[in-house]
Order: structure tokens, then sequence, then C-alpha cells
């Protein structure tokens, strides 16, 4: 006699921090809870409580009265992240600070602490890793994790892993995720939503008319703000809406390849697989200015300005070991419009001086007459500095690295 089991049915998780940046702050701030908490902007003159209370450790004890409010900010900063209370004003990621000034006025202001959110991300996706090691990195605050052959995986749909990985992260970091579990990374990210804070939820492949048709087109990983606008133009409002329209109807009106991929999401298809390791595309650095400049009255400093970003950039590369062939800066002006340029040579830079010589060509074929909101400066293209070959395997050249920009050039020198 002979035995067999059916096949496994592909189960796969997406991990997402509860309101990360701020639950970090509350475990160092825990007589905020419940209290609406925003975080954004770099430190102030005001923070200067919380820097004392981090070099005494006594952040624990600073009473609510010291704690700066944002209604005191005055500034072109945005948002990063807020707590649940902050939400329930309207408050939300990537407003302008001084937007949710206006919301919600008593709100307690931090300034973002990067280092902080970095270390707790590492400390999580270990916790992760320990379990079920077939992991994708998402970014600092979330993952996708393939549950299909891992203990657990199958049980309740993935739920008794799912709470397993809930319970060792609040175990070692003391902060809470939402788990959603699907047969595919699409789904499973419109799960992770369903049941915030610290919820698990579960969809099956016949789960999607009754679960994912009733949500709105945007709640899908890749449609934005002017696809839906258009949808809503064309009198689709829901998943189930888009579901419902042939394929060919979508080709016509959103072109071949986004019409034919509109068409398989909304029916819940994604075969995309968990990527357990991969290289970035680029790497740069941009900063938002606390007033707009001008690239005349403003050489000097946007000059300076320029030539940090590069040396950030510059540090990153080497710091990761990567070089990079195309450098591009991005532009965002007064009116918000944004543009990029870049330029690609036939060799690998990763040095401040190169990357800040062709930036400046970049530059100098983008409207400078506008005041200019946001810089950024970026590199692409980029190769592990152990392996530039070419089509034909021959080394390509890298120029030497760790020289410094001359902070005294100014914007086109």
């Amino acid at each position: 006699m002979t035995f067999s089991s059916s096949p496994l049915i592909r189960r796969i998780a997406h991990l997402d921090m509860d309101a990360f940046f701020a639950s970090v702050e509350l475990l160092r701030y825990p007589q905020l809870k419940g209290l609406p908490v925003v975080i954004g902007g770099r430190v102030r003159g005001e923070d200067d409580v919380l820097i004392r209370a981090a070099r005494e450790g006594t952040r624990d004890q600073i009473p609510l009265e010291a704690f700066p409010r944002i209604s005191a900010y005055v500034g072109r900063g945005v948002i990063t992240t807020a707590t649940y209370p902050a939400r329930q004003f309207g408050v939300g990621s990537a407003m302008g600070i001084m937007k949710a000034a206006r919301l919600c006025p008593d709100a307690i202001m931090l300034p973002v602490d990067v280092d902080e959110y970095r270390r707790y991300s590492r400390l999580f996706k270990e916790q992760i890793r320990a379990i079920t090691p077939l992991m994708e990195n998402r970014g600092v605050d979330e993952v996708y994790i393939d549950f299909t052959d891992e203990p657990g995986g199958q049980e309740q749909g993935g739920y008794t892993l799912a709470l397993r990985l809930q319970e060792a992260i609040l175990a070692a970091t003391g902060l809470t995720c939402s788990i959603g579990v699907a047969p595919n990374k699409l789904l499973a990210k419109m799960a992770s939503e369903f049941n915030k804070p610290q919820g698990i939820s579960i969809v099956h492949e016949a789960d999607l008319e009754s679960m994912i048709w009733p949500l709105a087109c945007r709640k899908i990983n890749g449609i934005g703000p002017r696809t839906d606008a258009k949808l809503q133009q064309l009198g689709i409002h829901t998943i189930g809406e888009l579901a419902a329209r042939e394929e060919h109807w979508l080709v016509e009106h959103f072109g071949k390849s986004y019409g034919s991929w509109l068409h398989r999401v909304a029916h819940g298809k994604d075969d995309s697989p968990v990527v357990t390791s991969s290289e970035p595309v680029s790497i740069s650095r941009e900063t938002t200015f606390e007033r707009d400049l001008h690239a005349v009255t403003d050489k000097v400093e946007l000059g300076r300005v320029f030539t940090h970003l590069c040396e950030r950039v510059a540090a990153d590369l080497q710091h990761k070991g990567y070089v990079g062939r195309t450098i591009g800066i991005k532009i965002r002006y007064d009116n918000f419009k944004s543009v990029t340029r870049d330029h690609t040579v036939d060799y690998f830079v990763a040095d401040a001086v190169d990357i800040r010589a062709l930036a400046g060509h970049c530059l100098k074929r983008v409207d400078l007459s506008r005041r200019i909101r946001l810089l950024g400066v970026r590199v692409g293209g980029l190769e592990k500095q152990d392996r530039v070959t070419d089509k034909a395997g021959q080394y390509l050249p890298v120029l030497p690295t760790g020289r410094k920009a001359d902070p005294n050039l100014t914007l086109f020198d």
C-alpha cells in the first residue's frame, strides 16, 4: 500500500510593524502611551529636554508638560509617522507638520531618530529569521515571508506560525506587528491592513469575492492616485468592479502591459516569489529645505548642500561596497513639481568628487529659474566593487575613492 500526501498550498505572509517609529519612541517614553504623538523633523532647540534625559538615562521621567508640542513648530518638514491617537485627528505620514499642527495642536512632537529605528528593525528581523529564514526584506518596518514549507505555515491557513512570530517579536522588542497570510504577496499585503494593530488576517483563494473585491482599488499595491482617479472617472471604484471589466477593455484604456496587470491583480493573481536576497538598484540622498532656495540668490548655500549630499552618497556606496555608472539628480520646485536628470558613463564611480562633477552636469540640464524645495543626488547602475566587469568579462575601471569634494564649490563649479 502506498500513501500520497496532497501538495502544500502556497502561503505567503506580509508582516508590517505597527506605527513602527512611533512605537519605538513609546518604548523610550512610556508616559506618552495613549496620547497623540507625531514623529518628524530634525532635532530642534525645543528638544533640549529630550537630549538631556537621553544623556542622563531619565527619558521615562520627563513630565508631560515638558515635551515639545507640534503647535510650536515652524518650518517645512513633514511627518514621518504618528501614533494611533494622533491618526484619529486625521494626522498621517507624509503630511506637512504645519498642517498637522492645525488638526491636532496639542500633539507631542518628537524628532526622527533613524539609528534607533534601524536598531529595532534589525532586532525584529533577527527574530523572524530564527523561526523562518525565507524572508524578503521590504524596508525598515515590513517583510514578506514564505510560510509554505515552514512548521505551522499550513495550520489554520498560517495563523499558527503568524502568532508565533508575533509573540517572538513582542518578547524580544516590546513591539507589535500585524500579519496577513494569503496565497501570494499581493493579497498578503492587503490582508496585513485588515486588523491593525496587532492583528492576524487569513485570506484563502475562496475569500477573494467576500474579502478583497469590496475594497477600494487604491488598496492594491501598484495602483497610485492618478490611476485611481482615472478608474473612478470610468466608473470603477472597487476591486470587484475592476475585476468585472474584460482584459481587452483595460488594455484599451491603460495600455497592454498595465491593463493586463490590472486584470490579473483584480482577480487576485500574483506569482512573484519571496526574494530572500537582493541587490539595491540605486543609492540616493535628498533633503527638503526649511525655506525655498534659489540658484542665484542662494547659490553658495545650495552648493554646500549639494556637496554634502554627494559626500553622503559616496559614503553609503563605500560602506556597502558598491560602485555605480549612472549619476542623477532630483529637484522639487516651490510648485511641488519634480524633475530628474541622470548621466551614465563608461566607468564606475563611488567617490564624492566624481559624483559631484557628474551630478553637476545633470544640474545644467534643468530649469533653475524657480525656487527649489528639495534637492537629491542618486547613483544607479550599481555593481559590487569586486566584480565590475563588462559583457566580455573584462574588468571596467573604477575611479579612486575616498576623496572629499571641495566644500567651497558653488553650484555649477
